[in-house]
């Protein structure tokens, strides 16, 4: 899976949490100060082009809508700076973590329970 640019990420989150948008009321959504809307337009464009998101006409103008589930881009992501960081252990990730963070006993027990209740 391709990986998307801070810019693009940001406009696919707005575009996940919103389901489906224009570029205006992606821009809307959008932090100030805001970037122009032929910006998020070229950006949405890219998206496309990426086969990230997909579109439907509406009047003169366009609908966007995901077309990779947040869930699946954020899965590869995960994996691919598993892989690049930390030679593909999730152990290692998980013990850099607990390290940087000076993780709690008890903040490790609920990660465990967690992880244990998915499984």
């Amino acid at each position: 899976m391709k990986q998307l640019t801070k810019a693009e990420e940001e406009v696919m989150q707005i575009l996940w949490d919103l389901g489906e948008a224009n570029v205006a009321s992606i821009l809307d959504k959008m932090p100030e100060p805001k970037p122009a809307y032929n910006t998020v337009s070229t950006i949405v464009r890219i998206l496309e082009t990426k086969e990230f998101v997909d579109y439907k006409k509406e009047g003169r103008g366009h609908i966007y809508f995901p077309k990779v589930k947040k869930e699946t881009y954020s899965s590869a992501s995960m994996n691919k700076m598993v892989n690049d960081y930390f030679n593909g252990s999730f152990k290692s990730m998980v013990s850099f973590f607990v390290k940087k963070k000076d993780m709690s006993v008890t903040e490790l027990e609920a990660i465990l329970k967690e992880i244990n209740k998915d499984t």
